[in-house]
C-alpha cells in the first residue's frame, strides 16, 4: 500500500468500475503544508514542515518531499530537521487552515448533504442519493476532485468503496493526489493482500500482537480461527477484526457527528520546573479551551492535563466535573488541581489541557444557582473584544510578557460549523 511520504501509491484508471459503491473517503494532502505552499508558492517543491521553527515544538505537518526523508507528524522538530537538515520550517496558521477547511467542506455539501467530517482535512461523503443529479460514485469523486482544485487551489486523495472502512483505507492508499475505486465485488481481493497495519481503526499495539502469532495480512486473519483473535486482542477488539477482514462495516455516514473533545497543547522553549510558571501556562491553555467550547455550542464533563517531561515521559490525568462547563476559570481550576497532585520529578517539556465528554451547551437545564456567572460575564465580553479586534486584545496579566513556548496548538482541529 501507499506510505506516508506517498510511495507506492495505487490509482484507478479512468474506466474503473465502481459498481455497489457509495462512500467516498476524501483526504487533503499534506494540507497544513499545502495551505502554506498556496499562501507562498515559493515554497512548491520543497521539503517543509510547519511547526514552531525554534525546534522544540512538534511536527504538525509536512510536504511529501519532507515525508521522503522519514518526517512524519507529532515528530519533534529538532529530530525532524536532524532527518532533513535542508527542510523549510514553517509557523502553523489554525485560522488560515479553517477558513480553506470550511470551503472544503462547503465543496462537499454541494454534491451531498450527507458528510461526514473526521477532522479539519478529511470527510465521508455518502453520494449513493445524488446518483440521478451528478452520475455515478466514480464520476462524483473526479468532479469533486476538479471542483477542490479549481476552486481552492489544493489537491484531496479519495477513496470510493462500498463501506466507510474500504473508503478510508483506499484513499490512504492512493495519496496524494490520488483516486482509488473499489468496487463492491473486488473489496474481498482488495482487503486479502493489505497488510493488518492498514485497517482502519487497528493501532500499533493490536498489529502487534496479530504479527506476533504469525497474523502479517488481512488475508491471515481471514485463515485464522476467531478463538485465536479474541486472545490476541480481546473479545472486543477480535470480533472488530474479523468482521474489518471481511469487508463488514454497518456504520454509516453520520453528518451529526459530535466532537469528542477540545484540547490545546504547549511545547515549551525551554523545559520548565517552576509550577508557577507552569500553572500560568494552564490557565492560559485551560481559556483557549474554553473559548473553543463556547465558539462550538459545547460544554465539557470532564478535563484532563497532559504533561510531557524533559525525558519524552507522558501522563495523563482527568476528572469529572460536577457541572459541565465550558467556562475556562473553571477548568483552570480543574486542570491546576489535577496538577498539582503530580510529582513534578523533573522539568515539563509540553502542558496541555483538554475537555472531554462534550454535550451541547444548556443541555442540562437551567441550574437553580450559576456558580460560574461572574466569569461567565467576563468571559463573553472577552470573546466579544476577540472578534472584533483579534486574539490576545485583551487577556489576563499573568499571561502577558515573552512567549515561552511555540504557540497554543489545538490538538484536533475541526472544521468550522456548518
Amino acid at each position: 500500500m501507499g506510505r506516508g511520504d506517498g510511495s507506492g501509491r495505487i490509482v484507478s484508471p479512468d474506466d474503473a468500475d465502481d459498481t455497489g459503491t457509495g462512500i467516498l473517503h476524501v483526504d487533503m494532502d499534506a494540507f497544513y503544508a499545502s495551505v502554506e505552499i498556496l499562501d507562498d508558492p515559493s515554497l512548491k517543491g520543497r521539503p517543509i514542515i510547519v511547526g514552531a521553527p525554534e525546534g522544540r515544538g512538534v511536527v504538525s505537518s509536512a510536504s511529501y518531499e519532507a515525508r521522503r526523508f522519514g518526517v512524519r507528524s507529532a515528530m519533534p522538530v529538532g529530530q525532524a530537521l536532524r532527518l532533513c537538515p535542508t527542510a523549510i520550517v514553517v509557523m502553523p496558521h489554525f485560522e488560515r487552515y479553517i477558513e480553506i477547511s470550511g470551503r472544503v467542506m462547503d465543496i462537499f455539501r454541494s454534491f451531498t448533504p450527507l458528510v461526514e467530517p473526521l477532522s479539519i482535512d478529511e470527510a465521508f461523503l455518502d453520494v449513493r442519493g445524488a446518483r440521478r443529479l451528478w452520475g455515478s460514485p466514480g464520476r462524483i469523486a473526479r468532479m469533486l476532485r476538479a471542483r477542490v482544485l479549481e476552486e481552492t487551489g489544493l489537491t484531496c486523495s479519495i477513496g470510493v468503496a462500498a463501506t466507510k472502512h474500504v473508503a478510508k483505507m483506499a484513499s490512504t492508499i492512493s495519496k496524494p493526489d490520488g483516486l482509488l475505486i473499489v468496487a463492491e465485488a473486488d473489496t474481498a481481493a482488495f482487503l486479502a493482500a493489505r497488510s493488518v497495519r492498514a485497517l482502519w481503526g487497528v493501532g500499533p499495539k493490536a498489529s502487534e500482537a496479530l504479527e506476533g502469532r504469525g497474523i502479517h495480512t488481512v488475508a491471515d486473519i481471514l485463515a485464522t480461527p476467531r478463538p485465536v483473535l479474541d486472545r490476541a486482542l480481546g473479545p472486543a477488539m477480535g470480533d472488530r477484526v474479523w468482521h474489518l477482514a471481511r469487508g463488514i462495516d454497518a456504520r454509516e455516514v453520520d453528518t451529526a457527528r459530535a466532537e469528542k473533545s477540545v484540547g490545546h497543547e504547549e511545547t515549551f522553549h525551554e523545559d520548565i520546573g517552576d509550577a508557577v510558571i507552569l500553572r500560568s501556562e494552564l490557565r492560559r491553555l485551560a481559556d483557549r479551551v474554553g473559548a473553543r467550547l463556547r465558539g462550538g455550542g459545547w460544554e465539557a464533563s470532564t478535563v484532563a492535563l497532559k504533561l510531557r517531561f524533559a525525558d519524552f515521559t507522558t501522563i495523563s490525568r482527568s476528572q469529572t466535573l460536577a457541572e459541565p462547563t465550558s467556562v475556562g476559570q473553571r477548568i483552570g481550576e480543574a486542570v491546576i488541581e489535577l496538577f498539582d497532585a503530580v510529582d513534578l520529578r523533573m522539568p515539563v517539556r509540553l502542558v496541555g489541557v483538554r475537555g472531554e465528554r462534550l454535550r451541547p451547551s444548556g443541555a442540562g437545564g437551567m441550574a437553580l444557582w450559576d456558580d460560574d456567572a461572574e466569569w461567565r460575564r467576563v468571559e463573553d465580553a472577552l470573546d466579544d473584544a476577540t472578534a472584533r479586534f483579534g486574539r490576545g486584545a485583551v487577556t489576563r496579566a499573568t499571561h502577558l510578557g515573552p512567549s515561552r513556548g511555540g504557540g497554543s496548538l489545538p490538538s484536533h482541529p475541526r472544521p468550522p460549523e456548518h
